[in-house]
């Protein structure tokens, strides 16, 4: 059971238009471009089918620009989607639908999510303190790594990504699917999210791919300060929505509600 922080303000979150699939997107996002990082990941994972072309920078840089054109999404993270090849964590079966707005199945009852609410959610973190004052995320927790997709995407915004799974089957999928894209700096754990991981906390920021009750204590213990976390959350009316909580030097903890989204439920222990 999640325990209140013991500063806690709250605020409503900006009214959001309603973008592609239903995703809100914040207009207060910064469109200031970066340079990618060097040494970024091979565009083709050995073993995997390549004859439909979906190899190409261009097919990514078509599902960046329809994204574009939906909302004003951060653009390093849109240039971060244009660079890591969505259709080597999906399904062979489903590999055709790789760069359309959805979410796809990834086995044991999970999904990946919709490259638009990826962005979206990514992009909130991006606004946060912290990461607007050194440019990037920094230290990084993600609950719920699934197929691999989103932790790639981070590890070119961040200086470090800690994600931590507690399916070993998707754990053990992932570690095979993002092995092939060399990123040093991604360090897989199969665990409890619900703990989070104390041995490299605090973290800069926190992203969560599944939705509780409420934010876990553990988490906003492992908060740096000037710090945000993104997670779904049940609201009062037992919707998921978005939360962000910002872990501010002078006010403790500052919590943020944002729109209603749709995610697999957090659960505790390791299986």
């Amino acid at each position: 059971m999640a325990r209140p922080p013991k500063k806690l303000v709250s605020s409503p979150g900006e009214p959001q238009p309603q973008g592609a699939g239903g995703a809100a997107f914040n207009p207060g996002l910064t469109a200031a471009a970066t340079q990618r990082r060097s040494g970024g990941p091979s565009p083709v994972a050995a073993g995997r089918s390549t004859g439909l072309g979906l190899d190409s920078e261009g097919v990514r840089r078509s599902m960046v620009e329809r994204l574009r054109a939906a909302g004003p999404f951060d653009a390093r993270v849109l240039e971060a989607m244009a660079a890591v090849p969505r259709h080597l964590f999906v399904d062979a079966a489903l590999v055709t639908q790789a760069y359309e707005d959805t979410s796809l199945p990834i086995g044991h009852g999970q999904t990946i999510s919709k490259p638009s609410v990826v962005a979206r959610m990514i992009g909130v973190l991006m606004d946060g303190v912290s990461a607007r004052s050194g440019g990037h995320l920094g230290r990084v927790l993600e609950v719920g790594t699934g197929c691999g997709y989103q932790a790639a995407l981070l590890c070119r915004l961040s200086r470090h990504v800690v994600s931590i799974e507690r399916i070993r089957g998707l754990h053990e999928k992932a570690r095979e699917l993002v092995s092939p894209l060399r990123m040093n700096d991604l360090r897989l754990v199969y665990g409890d999210g619900m703990l989070g991981h104390p041995p490299n906390a605090p973290y800069d920021s926190i992203i969560a791919a599944a939705c509780g009750a409420d934010v876990p204590a553990t988490w906003l213990d492992q908060l740096a300060i000037g710090g945000r976390l993104i997670s779904p959350v049940l609201d009062a009316a037992n919707k998921q929505r978005l939360v962000v909580i910002d872990r501010l030097e002078s006010a403790g903890f500052q919590r943020t509600e944002y729109e209603a989204v749709q995610f697999v439920p957090l659960k505790s222990g390791a299986v």
